[in-house]
């Protein structure tokens, strides 16, 4: 069975109550419950976890490179728009990776319109709130090696 490695960056522990108009009420909970959702109904597992320090997020992208993780989904807070250490760990993965935001990045702050991990990433997906998080993971299901039965 394939292993979905959701990872969340900084600040995103406060969902539900972190600047509702761009982030939704959405709890960190209900974010995981809708990827848990799209995995299970694709015959995967996700593992979720979430970080506030980036030395955390680097070393388990570490981890999951012999860890079985078959895939990542990432939403990396902040950190998508500076870490060029968390840049250099996502290329180093040997599995789909797919960047996700609940807001339009795209369409706000300057400093937020740039993606420094988007390049270590096989795709982004943006601006779908707690919807974008099944697409993210029926895109990284998607990106995995098919076999034949």
């Amino acid at each position: 069975m394939t292993t979905i490695l959701l990872l969340h960056g900084p600040n995103l522990s406060q969902l539900g109550t972190r600047d509702p108009l761009q982030y939704g009420m959405d709890t960190l909970d209900d974010v995981v419950t809708a990827a848990r959702d799209e995995a299970v109904d694709a015959g995967a597992q996700l593992v979720a976890e979430q970080y506030e320090s980036e030395g955390e997020l680097v070393a388990r992208l570490h981890a999951a490179r012999t860890d079985g993780t078959g895939a990542v989904v990432i939403n990396a807070g902040a950190l998508t728009h500076y870490s060029h250490a968390l840049r250099d760990a996502l290329e180093l993965l040997p599995v789909p990776c797919v960047e996700v935001h609940l807001s339009n990045v795209h369409a706000r702050e300057d400093f937020r319109q740039h993606s420094v991990i988007a390049a270590a990433c096989d795709g982004s997906i943006a601006g779908f709130g707690t919807a974008g998080y099944p697409l993210a993971v029926r895109a990284a299901m998607a990106l995995l090696p098919q076999t034949s039965a």
